[in-house]
């Protein structure tokens, strides 16, 4: 071996030797003496050095020679990933000695100074790695694996309107408890949005994932089982508690695997998967809960009828991308950001080997050695396992993880990022007040306007009299006025929407009588007797009873018959998601081109043009064709939020800004709800101008956000 390799060697074993020294300095006068002993000889090294060259030191070359070629350590312990490229432990963690011993004696400033400047170049290197791994067959199958999990969100907030006309009547709801079923989602998903985007930048972003995905699918199979509505309630406000955390982690997991030119496009194509939930959601409830039979009963008190075998198959995208997550990995950005090198050096090795592999060139080698990780910054607080109880232990290390999320959501609002993410709530709140307002709005309008047309077909019998006559065949939308009804029988029929006003029933007889939308107002009922029947007190308004009976009441509230106009809410909602396809693939195709900030104004500002058309819906067909291009034109701005609102945000505060946004965006759908249903039937003009200048407010303050399309994620 040539002297100058010699050498070489020779500097590496006295340069280890001087590391060590240096670890063992305690005080700051010992650095720095330290420091000017190593400015003024450790450059004077060189071949020529009398210690490095003296006799007596030959076994030391030796030994220097075999580390340099056989990947021995300096306790002569083979090592054999240095054949891999993989950096050695030791260095590593070494390094992380010195760098905090020296980070001591710095302020907090010139801490945060220096991780912006190496949060920077960090990011300029990781965007060269992912470019060097390539986009392909790893990509895609995350795609798909992350597709399930966001098409489980968009099942999740379609199934409460499908199962709510046959639950009300499987539960007996009232009109303000079928209002609180339809908004109890939304609020467990901004809850969710919040606590799991937060946790997601300090526990991993594949590990919440999986978790919230349990939840989702752990409480939606147990609410299609119970009976009560205060526990079915519950159920599905952990069911939305859970899939809440989907979406922020779905979007922040996927970009840290894209480089820069494929993150706009391939993140607006995993968009689509929210408009598959949406169309297997109604495809599902069009197909199961029509049909009754598909259930069964236990005794008079337990059934599970076909709208809980719906609830059961819409568990399935959940419970798919649960079993597809274990085979993901972490997030190698989040991993390095936590100072992690060498798991997410062998990830991103892998990603790396398996595109090559798909592409033909497997020869082809991974080239990074080692990857500069950020500075570390916070201090999570660890106590040992014979300090305290398990109890204490466990607090101290919640409240910690607590402590963090939550200054973590504050920096959000504070320095760089406050005027980024005060906009970003405004664009967010206001897209979202609209979208969820009029998708409401748009089935209960169509549902009034059949009312109407319902009600414009009623049949009404004035001063009809009725004499040992049996009824044994369904009445149906139908009033009867100071009608007289002696000794007739009603046994085994159905009433649906029929009205009895100033009618007087003198001994009659109800049999096995089934109804819906049945009232008596202001009856004499005499001498009659109700056996095996629904029909209750409260259907009985301002009536007189004269030695009348009831006897052996069904119990619970039945579905008899199906409402002829509750596939229109499986239609409009099928048609709706589907009407989103073609602006998928545009806002995917011209992403990149435009850039986020054009596509969201220009999709804003559109959707308020199409809202003023809404003044000429005056029917069914008319509403159906309105929503479906609402729906087409603004799915672009929902994309364009999603893309931007991962690029503006670090990797430690991605999934933390992710969350509170679209926690807000589900407030605003709480707020959407209840204030556009108000209006149904009432007028036109205050649901359509609030969504159109919600709209065009949103639009233009868009215009103030900084494009990210030419920048690297940080």
């Amino acid at each position: 071996m040539d002297d100058n390799y010699r050498n070489n060697s020779q500097f590496y074993q006295g340069a280890r030797d001087i590391a060590k020294e240096v670890k063992r300095q305690t005080s700051r006068q010992a650095m720095d003496d330290y420091s000017r002993y190593q400015d003024n000889t450790y450059e004077g090294y060189s071949a020529n050095d009398s210690y490095y060259n003296s006799g007596e030191n030959a076994h030391q070359d030796e030994d220097a020679q075999s580390d340099a070629t056989e990947g021995h350590d300096e306790d002569d312990e083979i090592y054999e990933g240095e054949y891999q490229g993989i950096p050695h432990p030791d260095d590593i963690h070494a390094q992380h000695k010195d760098t905090s011993l020296r980070d001591e004696f710095k302020d907090q400033a010139d801490l945060m100074a220096e991780r912006s400047e190496d949060a920077e170049q960090f990011a300029y290197e990781y965007e060269n790695i992912i470019q060097e791994c390539g986009h392909g067959r790893f990509q895609w199958t995350l795609f798909f694996v992350l597709g399930l999990a966001l098409m489980a969100d968009g099942v999740e907030v379609f199934v409460v309107g499908f199962v709510l006309p046959s639950a009300e009547k499987d539960m007996c709801l009232s009109r303000s408890n079928k209002g609180m079923l339809g908004l109890i989602v939304y609020l467990g998903m901004m809850l969710g949005a919040f606590v799991w985007g937060g946790l997601a930048d300090k526990l991993g972003r594949k590990k919440c994932l999986v978790i919230s995905l349990i939840i989702n699918a752990a409480f939606s199979s147990i609410s299609s089982f119970v009976q009560g509505y205060g526990l079915f309630l519950f159920c599905r406000l952990i069911s939305g508690f859970g899939i809440g955390g989907s979406l922020p982690i779905v979007f922040a997991y996927f970009s840290e695997f894209l480089a820069r030119e494929k993150r706009g496009e391939h993140l607006s194509w995993l968009c689509m998967f929210w408009m598959i939930g949406g169309i297997y959601a109604s495809a599902m409830a069009w197909s199961i809960i029509p049909h009754y039979g598909w259930g069964f009963s236990m005794g008079t008190n337990y059934h599970f009828h076909s709208w809980r075998v719906f609830v059961i198959i819409c568990v399935l995208p959940c419970t798919a991308s649960i079993i597809a997550m274990k085979f993901m990995p972490e997030s190698p950005r989040f991993l390095l950001e936590m100072g992690k090198h060498d798991e997410a050096w062998m990830i991103l090795k892998k990603i790396h080997d398996t595109n090559m592999r798909a592409k033909g060139e497997p020869e082809k080698v991974f080239t990074v050695s080692h990857i500069k990780t950020p500075k570390q910054m916070d201090e999570f607080i660890e106590i040992q396992s014979s300090t305290g109880t398990w109890f204490q232990r466990w607090f101290v290390r919640i409240m910690t993880l607590v402590k963090q999320v939550w200054e973590n959501m504050l920096f959000c609002f504070t320095g760089q990022f406050r005027r980024n993410t005060v906009f970003l709530a405004v664009v967010w709140f206001t897209m979202s007040l609209s979208y969820y307002g009029l998708t409401v709005w748009f089935p209960d309008t169509i549902r009034y306007l059949q009312d109407e047309a319902y009600a414009s077909k009623v049949k009404i019998f004035h001063g009809e009299k009725v004499n040992n006559f049996e009824f044994n065949f369904t009445l149906e939308n139908q009033i009867h006025k100071d009608g007289t009804y002696e000794n007739d029988k009603f046994v085994k029929m159905k009433l649906k929407y029929v009205t009895f006003e100033d009618s007087t029933f003198n001994e009659c007889y109800f049999e096995d009588v089934t109804s819906s939308g049945t009232y008596f107002k202001n009856c004499v009922i005499e001498s009659t007797v109700f056996y095996n029947t629904d029909l209750y007190k409260d259907k009985f308004i301002d009536c007189t009873f004269i030695n009348s009976s009831f006897y052996s009441e069904k119990k619970g509230c039945h579905i008899d018959f199906e409402e002829d106009n509750d596939f229109l809410i499986y239609l409009v909602s099928f048609l709706g998601s589907l009407s989103v396809l073609p602006g998928n693939i545009i806002s995917a195709l011209l992403m990149d081109k435009i850039g986020r900030i054009r596509m969201i104004a220009g999709s804003m500002l559109i959707s308020a043009v199409c809202c003023f058309f809404l003044f000429f819906g005056n029917s069914e067909s008319a509403m159906i064709g309105w929503q479906c291009l609402f729906c087409g034109t603004s799915i672009a701005a929902w994309n364009a939020l999603d893309v931007i609102t991962v690029e503006l945000y670090p990797t430690n505060k991605r999934a933390t800004a992710f969350g509170i946004l679209n926690g807000l965006c589900k407030l605003a759908a709480i707020f959407g709800n209840s204030i556009f249903a108000s209006f149904v039937g009432i007028t036109k003009v205050v649901p359509i101008l609030l969504a159109s200048t919600a709209l065009v407010g949103g639009g233009l303050l868009s215009l103030r956000l900084p494009e990210t399309r030419e920048l690297v994620l940080m």
